[in-house]
């Protein structure tokens, strides 16, 4: 009679499945507070717009207050990246939200009555919003496992693309039956919902080669502080290639989308349906590229975060030749996918790489650099276009587009985003 095969010792036995990471409940309300943080952000300019189209605002102070909002989330990038690794990283979140939450009927009192009103609630809801992105991205890293901060990750950004759909149009739907002061309201009630619903995290302890909080007071001790995040980025050659890459593809690419998309949709296709097509197939890309991601492990993560980087340079490709509007829209369609397959390798890595009493520091300066230079790239471009023309203009976008991400790649530590290569999560 065979004997009986010995039961599998654990090294034989097949890992365990992990539980969705929707399913965790910490996650879940941070999670929550930060697609509720998205709607808030992404109904207000839409919302704004509206009170023009009924004439309760000009054109003109619209301008203002997106600026004033613009000026306030720059300020408060970096002192929210010092006070989160200073202090509680939930705290930040809370007084952020809250900040932002009173603003926005602050403005709804200003309408009528004092732009500069409106224009200062304007900025202190872009500085709850600024305050709260390296505090969210911080907060992620004490509330998720290193083993499931991908998956975490991209359910963030999965969160944010359905904003960008959802916010104006669940603002236009509720404009049907409710006024612009209502709807400035409910954005105030937003904001309140993402200070208060987040839960506490785990804060991690402060890494081996981290030094003590700087001595002094006030400005003396901001600036000190802020420059220790600056000397924890310089500790990792792949984020300062990985950031210049970014910085350089949205200056150029997202401005040739904010600025060029608009007049070659009017100029060449006659209609404004190419424009709302292509914006449409970009977030779907987008969608597409955070769920593949969130559970594809590239050997080589770096390498393929940055390939993914460089296909928006296909966004102003499309617009240099006369093509069948399809073919731009499938080229904003592998611009979002790829995006999103550079966006939440890049967020992992920083979790996982950056000394944790300094992750919101080092993240303040990714959102100041990537997304603060972009209010530039949308200034210089049309009069560049005005000045070279269209086409030499989006030809050199795309060009940067691919040429940014692929300098990054030569610098080693890009391949695994790590300055020690074999080291990854575990998948």
């Amino acid at each position: 009679m065979p004997t009986p095969s010995a039961p599998p010792t654990s090294a034989e036995s097949p890992p365990p499945k992990q539980r969705s990471i929707l399913l965790d409940l910490a996650f879940l309300r941070l999670w929550t507070g930060a697609t509720a943080s998205g709607l808030a952000t992404w109904a207000l300019p839409f919302v704004l717009g509206l009170a023009v189209l009924d004439r309760t605002l000009t054109a003109t102070d619209l301008g203002l207050l997106l600026a004033a909002r613009t000026v306030g989330f720059l300020a408060a990038v970096p002192v929210a990246g010092v006070l989160a690794d200073r202090h509680s990283r939930r705290g930040v979140v809370l007084w952020a939200g809250l900040a932002a939450g009173a603003a926005a009927p602050v403005i709804a009192v200003g309408l009528d009555r004092s732009v500069l009103l409106m224009a200062a609630a304007a900025a202190v809801a872009g500085a709850g919003q600024g305050a709260c992105r390296p505090a969210f991205q911080a907060l992620t890293a004490e509330v998720v496992d290193a083993g499931r901060r991908q998956q975490a990750n991209a359910a963030m950004t999965l969160a944010v693309r359905v904003t960008t759909l959802v916010g104006p149009f669940l603002a236009a739907l509720l404009a049907v039956f409710w006024d612009t002061w209502a709807l400035l309201v409910g954005i105030g009630l937003l904001w309140l919902a993402a200070a208060c619903v987040p839960g506490r995290g785990a804060r991690p302890g402060v890494a081996n080669d981290a030094s003590e909080p700087s001595a002094g007071t006030g400005m003396v001790s901001f600036l000190a502080e802020f420059t220790e995040g600056v000397r924890e980025a310089r500790r990792h050659p792949w984020f300062l290639a990985g950031l210049g890459a970014l910085t350089a593809v949205i200056a150029t690419g997202y401005s040739a989308t904010g600025v060029a998309l608009p007049m070659v949709s009017r100029d060449e296709y006659g209609t404004e349906v190419v424009l709302a097509g292509v914006m449409t197939a970009y977030t779907a890309g987008a969608l597409g590229g955070a769920l593949l991601i969130a559970r594809w492990r590239p050997r080589s993560p770096g390498w393929a975060a940055l390939a993914g980087l460089a296909g928006y340079g296909f966004a102003p490709l499309s617009l240099v030749f006369p093509v069948h509007p399809a073919v731009v829209m499938a080229a904003y369609a592998l611009a979002g996918i790829g995006i999103e397959l550079f966006n939440v390798p890049w967020f992992t890595a920083a979790q996982r790489e950056v000394a944790p009493d300094k992750l919101a520091r080092v993240s303040s300066l990714d959102f100041l650099l990537s997304y603060g230079l972009a209010p530039v790239g949308l200034a210089v471009i049309a009069p560049a276009i005005d000045t070279f023309g269209t086409t030499a203009v989006l030809a050199g976008c795309a060009v940067v587009c691919f040429a940014a991400p692929a300098t990054a790649a030569l610098v080693p530590s890009t391949r695994t985003f790590s300055r020690t290569p074999a080291r990854r999560d575990s998948p």
